[in-house]
């Protein structure tokens, strides 16, 4: 359904409107389009003193071919290092049209609380000057990996930082924080790519640790999952629909399965994209069995796994009968539960295998009349962090991302107030589409992803509910 209130918002008239009386001001978000640059625009890379990361970030900044500037020497020589000419900026030089797509600032030498300065001193004469849908990417190190207990303490105060820079840079902006844990540079491509992009476009607030995985094999960015077969739950339709056709863009094989009723929207979703379809009860008894039949018989295994099947039968829980309750967490976790067992049993994730789980922010903030659909949605964060380590001996990785409003068929179908307090209470003031979600599970089921593992991205503009 389109956002009415978005487009009049960017007509001359509305942004004079909205301006002067204080109503929201939603800015068209800009989106990945087959062929597009990572980025598009300059970028400012910054460090704390004795920062870690400057190094490898350079190095991905240099391999999608990004303008960078730079105010520091250490940083320009390891920029040029890795093959970068990094140009000058000096805040006090600096023209009034001085503009960035993107602020990149390594924290990880930060390890005192009197040096958070350092985030001042970058972004104070800076954050101003982030361009509509720019990008402000802050690196650090996990709290738990920190030697010292002051040092912790500083690196965990990046996420307050970060939340609430997201709140003030507007313009569609988004902020995002990524911890990397010592050893673990050499897996920052896949992820930096992703934040940089417009791929994220509406993902902010987040917080991406990356551990040390094997190294990232050598792989096409623009098709990542050539000669890869994925299997997308709930395919038919939405949001489902969307992460086939992207994962079937990038290269994949899709697998789209669905219930009986939607066989024919499934058939045509999956053979619009060049794929196949598999017809499933994942409730019933033997619905692993038959999954996996089907993927070792046609593929031989499999290497993305989407769980993406999700049902609401809202009430409030002294008007829920049991099967509400009972079917529903059937349909959202348990049958995800069993499906993985399967998988993993019949050793049919192959090789740095993916899988990746649809939660919600129900799952994190509640939701008044979804205490079912909540608790199911936890329960997918809960397996998603449980189950990490198990993926992880076998070389593989389990994430999971949660989305907020999405404009699918079921918002449109949501009254008007509610519809409205849904996509403006966002630091974007405005709904997310499903290929919003599609883009972030590419980023997770990559190739070059094996540093992600047991992690939970909201996908929700960083909604205001919600941690």
């Amino acid at each position: 359904m389109s956002d009415r209130y978005s487009q009049l918002i960017n007509t001359p008239v509305g942004r004079f409107v909205a301006k002067n009386v204080g109503l929201p001001q939603p800015v068209q978000l800009d989106r990945w389009t087959p062929g597009s640059p990572v980025i598009s625009g300059e970028v400012l890379l910054g460090s704390a003193p004795g920062g870690r990361l400057a190094s490898p970030v350079a190095r991905v900044l240099a391999d999608v071919g990004a303008r960078v500037r730079t105010s520091l020497d250490e940083v320009r020589a390891a920029a040029s290092e890795a093959g970068l000419d990094a140009g000058v900026w000096s805040p006090d030089a600096a023209g009034e049209g001085d503009r960035f797509k993107a602020l990149v600032f390594d924290a990880s030498g930060i390890s005192d609380s009197s040096e958070l300065r350092e985030l001042w001193a970058f972004f104070h004469p800076t954050i101003r000057r982030v361009e509509r849908s720019g990008r402000i990417i802050v690196l650090g190190t996990p709290p738990e990996s920190c030697e010292a207990p002051r040092a912790a303490t500083a690196q965990r105060a990046l996420e307050g930082f970060t939340r609430s820079a997201g709140k003030e840079v507007r313009k569609g902006a988004a902020v995002n924080l990524v911890y990397v844990a010592p050893g673990a540079e050499d897996q920052l491509d896949s992820t930096l790519r992703f934040f940089l992009s417009p791929r994220s476009a509406y993902v902010s607030g987040q917080v991406v640790r990356i551990t040390s995985a094997a190294a990232p094999p050598e792989i096409d960015w623009d098709r990542p999952f050539a000669g890869k077969v994925a299997l997308v739950t709930g395919a038919a339709r939405g949001i489902g629909e969307a992460i086939a056709r992207t994962l079937a863009r990038d290269g994949a094989h899709v697998v789209g399965l669905d219930v009986p009723a939607l066989e024919g929207d499934l058939a045509r979703v999956t053979g619009e994209i060049g794929g196949s379809h598999l017809v499933c009860d994942i409730t019933s008894p033997d619905a692993p069995a038959t999954i996996c039949d089907h993927l070792k018989s046609e593929h031989d295994g499999v290497d993305v796994v989407v769980h993406n099947a999700g049902i609401t039968r809202d009430k409030t829980l002294g008007k829920m009968d049991e099967e509400r309750w009972t079917v529903l967490m059937d349909v959202n976790l348990s049958s995800q539960e069993r499906i993985d067992d399967a998988l993993l049993e019949r050793e049919l994730l192959r090789e740095g295998g993916r899988v990746v789980s649809v939660s919600s922010i129900s799952g994190i903030a509640g939701n008044a009349g979804q205490t079912n659909y909540a608790t199911s949605k936890a329960g997918v964060i809960g397996m998603v962090q449980s189950m990490a380590p198990v993926f992880a001996e076998r070389g593989a990785t389990i994430n999971a991302v949660a989305p907020g409003f999405i404009e699918t068929a079921m918002t449109a179908a949501m009254p008007i107030a509610t519809r409205e307090v849904g996509r403006r209470m966002n630091s974007m003031a405005q709904g997310g589409r499903p290929v919003d979600v599609a883009e972030t599970i590419g980023w997770f089921a990559s190739p070059a992803s094996g540093g992600v593992n047991g992690q939970v991205v909201r996908v929700c503009g960083q909604s205001l509910l919600g941690a």
